[in-house]
């Protein structure tokens, strides 16, 4: 298994992965606006996807969203996006992302690294636990949608 930063090179096949993680969440299917969306993170540089790639097929991604800690004075990382596709499930994908993630912040020098995920997905919270997540229980998160 290889991780390596998403370029235009791997586009497509993302893009039909990022499209697969949509629908998991009960979205339309729509790869034309997945390639786009990616398109627009890689050319505005807002985002860090990599990639998991077994026998040069891309089969898995994780999405690092910037932002910072006005307490700490460093720049932060939500972990916004991870998905693998089915085929590449109980391979060791998602902890292998999940760990190039936390390679990537500690380069940056980051405060620290959060996600969130939905109260029924227990085998993702499992991943997370294993390699050295926790829930973080002293603060509250609000949220609004539009």
């Amino acid at each position: 298994m290889e991780i390596e930063q998403l370029t235009e090179n791997r586009l497509e096949e993302t893009s039909k992965l990022l499209d697969e993680y949509r629908q998991f969440y009960e979205q339309p299917s729509d790869v034309a606006a997945a390639k786009y969306f990616l398109q627009q993170r890689l050319v505005n540089k807002d985002s860090i996807v990599f990639i998991a790639i077994i026998e040069h097929v891309t089969v898995g991604f994780v999405q690092l969203y910037p932002t910072f800690s006005t307490v700490g004075l460093k720049r932060a990382y939500i972990l916004n996006d991870l998905y693998v596709s089915p085929i590449a499930r109980q391979k060791g994908v998602a902890q292998a992302l999940i760990e190039r993630c936390f390679t990537f912040c500690e380069a940056q020098n980051a405060r620290y690294i959060t996600l969130e995920t939905s109260l029924s997905n227990v085998h993702a919270q499992k991943i997370y636990e294993k390699v050295g997540m926790h829930i973080e229980d002293s603060v509250l998160h609000y949220i609004k949608y539009w």
